[in-house]
Parts: C-alpha cells; structure tokens; sequence
C-alpha cells in the first residue's frame, strides 16, 4: 500500500500561513453582508490572500516536484494534482447547491431557480466547469455561482497544467523574465485598472478573466522562482511575525476611495510583488522547536484548503440573517463567529472523514504505489 501523505518533510510555517489567510478570507466574505462596494468593506484586502495562496503554490510545487521530472510522466502530475485538489472541489460544490436553495435571502430569489438548473449548476461546479449566462443561478456572472471560492482552484488547475508542460522548464533566468512581465501587467491592472485593485478573475468576462490570467501567471511563477533561488536564513519567531503580518496586510482599509483608485492598485502591487513573496521567504526560513506552535502550524496547514472550499455556502445563510432582519455587524457577531467556527469544524470533518479517505483511495486506485504531494 502507498505512503500517505509525501515523505517530503514539510515547511510548517508555510503550513501555518496559509491557514491564518485562509481564516482571514472567511471573515473578508463576512463582511460582504455590510458592503455596498470593495470601496467600504472591512478586511478590505482580503482577496489579496488569493495571490498569496497561489505564490504558496508555486513555491510548494516547484519543491515537491522540480526534481522529479525524469522519473515522472506529465499524466501522472496531472493525477496527483487533480487528486490532492479536486475531492473538495466536489463537496464544496455539493454543500453550496443545498445552502443556497435552502438560503432564503431576498436578494437571490431562489424560487426562480428551478431544481433542474440547481442540479446542473451543481453538477458544473463539480467537475469545475465555468457557468455560461444561462446557468449562472445567482445572477451575479460568476464561474462557480454556487462555491465562489473554487473559481481560484479554477486558474490554479491552470498554473499546475502550464507548469507541467512549459514553465517547469524554464531556465531560473527565463523564469525571472516570465515574472517580471506578468507583475508589470498585473500592476497596470492594479493602478491603472478600472477597479484600482485585483480582485478579479471570479468571471468569464473579458477583465475579469485577465486579471484572473495575471493574477495566477505572477504569483505561482513568482513562487516558482522563489524556490529555486532560496537560501533560508534564521529568522526567529517567523510565524508569528508572519502571520500578524498577513492580518494587518489584509485587514487594512481601502486606500485613496473613489476619487483616486491609482492609491489602492499601488497598495495592491506592492502586497503581491514584495510583501507576499517576502512572507514566503520568511515563512520558509523559519524554524520552530515550540511544540505548541508546530500543533498549531500543523492543524491550520491541514484545515486551509477544506476551509477555503467549504466555508462559502455557509454565507449565503449568514448573508440572509443579517439582510432579512436588517441587523448591524454588532448585533450580528455571535452569527459571524458562528459562521467562523463552525466552517472551521466542517473543515476538520470534511479532512478527516472525507478528503483523506477520498485521497487515499484514489491514489491506491490511480496510481498504485505512487505518493500524492
């Protein structure tokens, strides 16, 4: 029978990390209940936690997989990938078809929705197949109506499939170049964009697809490279230096308002193209001998994906609390911590009673002895 998980030792820290982004991500979609625009939401800059995901990713492949091209088919990383990712995919999608029939917010009137188009929704977001206008339920032009989060998993699927079969064999100068140019596009989106931030790729139309595209195409080549030229320093105390960092760098309010967009695409750059990968590093760097803080790196690493990809479906019930009874985010706090808490339980469940399982099995079934990564 095969190992299970890699023998790979892992970068706890990192582990960690994304958890702490992860938890920040839910409380960003919170407070979307509050929210007339991005302009005066709180955790305003949580979506930049998507662009931290994806340069986790680039390091994190190039770790598990750079040396291992000459033993290992292009079918077989498209396996393990799909493997380690999609299982939650599937029941995020599954949670999200209940939770939103079942939501009662005026906002989407869900009596519209007949079942049938539910379950081909549902079923779309399954296999993460993009939503068209005649099978967008919500009305809102969204790929994955039903799970918003998995339209990441949407682009990151695309990372995975271009580094298999171009940029992994990029030469570290080439790499480098690649990077260099998808920042300048993604800062142009930024600071010159019509949004005056990158929160954008959650739809097939043409902006929101580009700055989807670069979004993914400067983050996980930026961790790619990352990787392949670290040399880790000490750093003491890197996760929670770290991780109050992400919080901060998350939570800050919107910058410039209305009249000057320019402001928070120049607060967005600097997030993504020096914040972020600094994080990384320093996350990478990092040691820690404190058994507490290895417990609570290893049980955050372990929930983040399930998290991401679960929590959503459980705002459609937040988000109709709070607009059907017209309630302050004060008076709603027991429900968001609820929200919160609860999402993270759902995701310890679904770990350990569903993703490991599925996981496992699959490896045993697809690729006999082989280890997932």
């Amino acid at each position: 029978m095969a190992a299970f998980p890699n023998t790979k030792p892992h970068y706890e820290i990192l582990d960690g990390l994304r958890g702490v982004a992860a938890i920040m991500v839910v409380w960003f979609h919170i407070f979307e209940a509050y929210a007339t625009s991005h302009l005066d939401q709180r955790i305003n800059h949580g979506y930049l936690a998507v662009d931290f995901f994806f340069i986790l990713s680039g390091f994190v492949i190039g770790y598990a997989y750079d040396d291992r091209w000459g033993k290992m088919k292009i079918t077989d990383f498209i396996k393990r990938r799909v493997i380690r990712l999609h299982p939650m995919v599937v029941v995020g999608a599954l949670i999200g078809g209940v939770m939103f029939y079942w939501q009662g917010c005026s906002v989407w009137d869900v009596s519209k929705v007949t079942i049938l188009a539910l379950f081909i929704a549902t079923f779309m977001n399954a296999l993460l197949i993009p939503a068209t206008p005649g099978t967008e339920v919500r009305g809102l032009g969204e790929m994955y109506p039903l799970n918003g989060p998995s339209w990441s998993l949407f682009f990151e699927y695309i990372g995975n499939i271009l580094y298999a079969l171009v940029i992994r064999k990029f030469s570290t100068k080439a790499l480098a170049v690649l990077v260099f140019a998808a920042g300048c596009g993604l800062a142009a989106f930024a600071i010159g964009g019509p949004y005056g931030d990158i929160c954008a790729g959650f739809s097939l139309t043409g902006i929101e697809f580009t700055g989807g595209l670069l979004r993914l195409l400067f983050s996980f080549s930026a961790g790619l490279l990352l990787f392949r030229i670290f040399k880790p320093i000490h750093v003491k105390g890197a996760f929670w230096i770290c991780s109050l960092s992400i919080v901060v760098l998350l939570a800050v309010p919107r910058l410039g308002g209305a009249e000057y967009l320019w402001v928070n695409g120049v607060y967005d750059t600097v997030c993504f193209a020096v914040c972020f990968p600094l994080l990384v590093y320093l996350g990478a760097s990092g040691k820690s001998t404190d058994k507490y803080t290895i417990r609570i790196c290893k049980f955050l690493g372990e929930i983040s994906y399930p998290l991401y990809m679960v929590h959503y479906p459980f705002i459609y019930l937040y988000y109709a609390w709070v607009k059907n009874g017209n309630l302050t985010f004060r008076e709603s706090l027991p429900g968001a911590l609820g929200v919160v808490i609860g999402s993270i339980v759902l995701a310890y469940i679904c770990l350990k009673f569903y993703d490991i399982p599925v996981r496992r099995y699959l490896t045993n079934r697809f690729l006999n002895s082989q280890k997932v990564k």
